[in-house]
């Protein structure tokens, strides 16, 4: 590549079908305090950290921050608990990172997740040593649609955020990158379809689909989108 590129992967349903383990593990947890929690309302917080999901799923509940913090700690430990007896790898996660590596893209995650999600992840797809950067819950204040977890892991990469690409797999995660203007790939996971992904410029149905020609691609016809846009 004449510029050097990036690209920044999303996590839960990108990386990593981890639908129904974080289904669970929500209800786990509203089971537990006798709360109420559906698929629907599950499925509105994709894309924004687990403390907001909490205050705004049970908003008549006066939560403290400590308690938050509590409820967070306890629903992340059930969904890692989920996870490890079978990880639940997506189809083409670990070779498309190794193969964008070797093609001189700079690699961050951009999640929602805590941190430890995150790590678990990566150290299971055992590319630890390929990602750059990792954003993650203990980094932003604002989830998606918010763009601050996409810029900040722009800036980890030290690139313009034209320079890179985002993979995600929620409407309010492709809202993000946009507005942290940055050409986006939505992947059509457990739960998702192209309706939902109607407003990436790419939509795929597996990993396997994207190489490091067809990033490059999307990356540099957004420059001349932008370049375009700008003359006028």
């Amino acid at each position: 590549m004449v510029d050097t590129l990036g690209v920044i992967f999303d996590v839960d349903g990108v990386l990593i079908d981890s639908y129904q383990s974080h289904f669970e593990s929500w209800r786990v947890l509203a089971d537990q305090m006798g709360l109420p929690f559906t698929e629907a309302e599950f499925v509105r917080g994709f894309g924004r950290t687990t403390r907001e999901t909490i205050v705004d799923q049970w908003p008549d509940r006066a939560w403290t921050a400590d308690e938050v913090r509590q409820l967070e700690d306890r629903k992340e430990r059930v969904y890692r608990e989920n996870i490890q007896g079978q990880f639940p790898a997506m189809p083409g996660a670990s070779d498309l990172i190794r193969s964008l590596h070797a093609a001189g893209y700079r690699i961050a995650v951009g999640s929602s997740g805590p941190p430890a999600n995150v790590d678990l992840v990566i150290d299971q797809l055992g590319v630890a040593e390929l990602i750059r950067c990792r954003i993650t819950a203990r980094h932003v204040t604002r989830g998606k649609p918010d763009p601050q977890v996409f810029q900040l892991a722009a800036e980890g990469l030290e690139l313009s955020a034209h320079n890179c690409c985002v993979v995600e797999d929620a409407p309010v995660g492709i809202q993000a990158a946009h507005a942290a203007e940055i050409v986006c790939v939505g992947i059509a996971s457990t739960g998702r379809n192209h309706f939902d992904l109607k407003n990436a410029e790419w939509i795929v149905h597996s990993l396997d689909e994207l190489t490091p020609q067809r990033v490059a691609e999307l990356i540099r016809a957004g420059l001349r989108s932008n370049s375009t846009t700008n003359q006028e």
